[in-house]
């Protein structure tokens, strides 16, 4: 007699308990590494559908996919259950050949957006993470699209006259591909797999559930990231992300909505911002030196000797030394592979230096440059094309943000830039991935 067939499929578990108390009154006190516990169990496959469907939408009901806390605690078990990378050879990797400068210890960065603006602007961000690995070590986290009409996935995939293989970079692969490049852009899908047992579920809820604003957040590399720029695409979620990258480690991190509500810096005009800053903490009490015995405390409770305080203020485009556009100025509207030529002709100084798209994208690279440290360095050497003349001004949060576009129009103008995006074409290319 044939033997029944054995099921590969792992066992469901039962959040009946949890889905209750979150559709209570005391929703508000469900313990967030509860619901993070829960939401860990997505990328195994198992929660059934129903309780998938009732987690997510009990979380956007309740508002709770709005506390810093629960996005960071989700944040956390989405970064544990995706590949996992090398990171002693990663680390080693990025510092021997991270660029130190100012106060960027050569470590890796990112610039991204939530999404779900409904603005459908140029790729800023996609283009000023190529701009910024002219003097940073990037690893740009993003996917195709799914609100807009071109996502980073699909504009780098559109590149011609050849387009680099975005699933060439994989846990794997990530300490070879920093070996031969400053940057690697980290397509979701290929370090996320679990997130394939929720797409179907939230393609049918219909709105924008806990996993929209994760993404941000869910850099596989989270942990060695030395710098951020995060956009959000509503104001009022300007300081619960901000507190999330706090809570999740973060030291150097801006997180930017525009006044209309815009995941970017605005070329139109008000941009929010939300900075962390680390600094010494004032109620320290140990010693400063390093090589002082009691520079260390075994005393869990003793006040930390660094701080990270988040600084609100506001950005305009004078603040970069640039005009003001429109967001129809910015607004093509089009699709990956007319995005991808506009991409390819600023990098290749084909555009004008005055072309608002130009200006947009500069300031939102100046922003990451400010953010990881490198314009507050007193001396410029970035190599040929540079005339050294550090723009020494600051503007609001203590910024150099004029100096941030001088740096973005060096890449521009030096090369550097679309040589980046060279090497990293190259070297995906280069691998085997049948």
């Amino acid at each position: 007699m044939a033997s029944e067939p054995t099921s590969t499929a792992p066992p469901t578990v039962s959040i009946t308990p949890l889905l209750a108390a979150l559709a209570g009154t005391s929703s508000k006190h469900v313990p967030a590494d509860e619901i993070a516990s829960a939401l860990a169990l997505i990328f195994d496959n198992r929660l059934t559908l129903v309780q998938c469907s009732s987690l997510l939408t009990l979380l956007h009901v309740t508002k709770r996919d709005h506390d810093p806390l629960v996005i960071a605690e989700c944040a956390s078990a989405m970064r544990s259950a995706a590949s996992q990378v090398d990171r002693a050879a990663l680390r080693e990797i990025v510092r021997r050949r991270g660029r130190k400068e100012g106060s960027y210890r050569g470590g890796l960065c990112d610039i991204v957006g939530t999404g779900g603006d409904g603005h459908s602007t140029f790729n800023v961000s996609t283009t000023s993470s190529i701009l910024a690995s002219s003097l940073l070590l990037l690893s740009k986290h993003g996917n195709r699209a799914s609100s807009s009409t071109s996502g980073s996935a699909d504009l780098l995939q559109h590149i011609a006259p050849k387009a680099p293989v975005i699933e060439a970079v994989t846990a794997t692969t990530l300490p070879a591909i920093y070996e031969r490049t400053n940057y690697a852009f980290l397509f979701a899908p290929k370090f996320h797999p679990g997130m394939r047992h929720v797409a179907p579920i939230r393609k049918d809820l219909g709105f924008r559930t806990i996993f929209n604003l994760l993404g941000p957040l869910a850099n596989p590399v989270e942990g060695m990231l030395e710098a951020s720029v995060v956009g959000v695409a509503h104001r009022a979620l300007g300081p619960v992300f901000a507190e999330a990258l706090r809570l999740s480690g973060a030291k150097k991190a801006l997180v930017v909505c525009g006044a209309e509500d815009l995941d970017e810096i605005s070329c139109a005009g008000v941009t929010y911002c939300w900075r962390l800053v680390e600094r010494a903490n004032p109620a320290f009490r140990g010693s400063e030196n390093e090589q002082d015995d009691e520079y260390t405390t075994s005393d869990e409770e003793a006040a930390p000797r660094r701080i990270v305080e988040i600084e609100s203020f506001e950005l305009q485009p004078a603040d970069f030394g640039l005009p003001v556009h429109t967001l129809a100025e910015v607004l093509p509207g089009k699709m990956p592979k007319a995005n991808a030529e506009t991409l390819m002709r600023l990098l290749g100084k084909e555009l004008s230096r005055d072309d608002p798209v130009v200006h947009f994208v500069l300031m939102n690279t100046a922003a990451l440059f400010v953010v990881a440290g490198v314009c507050d360095a007193e001396e410029s050497e970035m190599g040929t094309g540079d005339d050294g003349k550090v723009m020494k001004e600051r503007g609001p949060g203590g910024g150099r943000w004029k100096e941030g576009v001088r740096r973005a129009r060096w890449a521009i103008e030096s090369g550097e830039a679309l040589k980046a995006l060279e090497g990293y074409v190259e070297v995906t290319n280069s691998f085997d991935i049948r």
